[in-house]
């Protein structure tokens, strides 16, 4: 059973977060930068270890590229997913909260947990729940 709410999206809102995110991965490529099954991508995508979502023009599944560091996944993604989840978020909300700057941090949320600053990007992530 997958996790990923609505990773279906409407033209206006992806192209929101393409502006947001730059560069976009696909499934296969992840696999193959892992040197793993694509079934074993969809698991990691059911499990919260990325966040997606489809292109409205043609639903291919898409993962923003900065969420691999080194041919891996971003260490610090999966329970940054699991926080944002609890606040109900969607992955495509997430997507954009991640990749919005936060003056607070300062910069973008995706660029602190990237820099190692996990602690200060969850601590962020868990007020949008209450």
């Amino acid at each position: 059973m997958s996790v990923n709410p609505s990773s279906d999206i409407s033209p206006e809102t992806f192209a929101e977060l393409d502006s947001l995110v730059g560069e976009w991965t696909y499934l296969p490529d992840i696999a193959e930068a892992l040197d793993i099954q694509i079934t074993k991508v969809h698991r990691m995508m059911d499990q919260g270890e990325f966040l997606e979502v489809r292109r409205p023009e043609d639903g291919i599944r898409v993962v923003p590229a900065e969420f691999m560091a080194d041919g891996q996944p971003l260490s610090a993604l999966k329970g940054t997913i699991a926080v944002l989840r609890d606040a109900r978020y969607t992955d495509a909300e997430a997507i954009r909260w991640l990749f919005t700057a936060d003056d607070s941090l300062p910069g973008r949320p995706v660029d602190a947990l990237r820099e190692g600053r996990k602690t200060e990007v969850r601590r962020r992530a868990q007020a949008l729940g209450w």
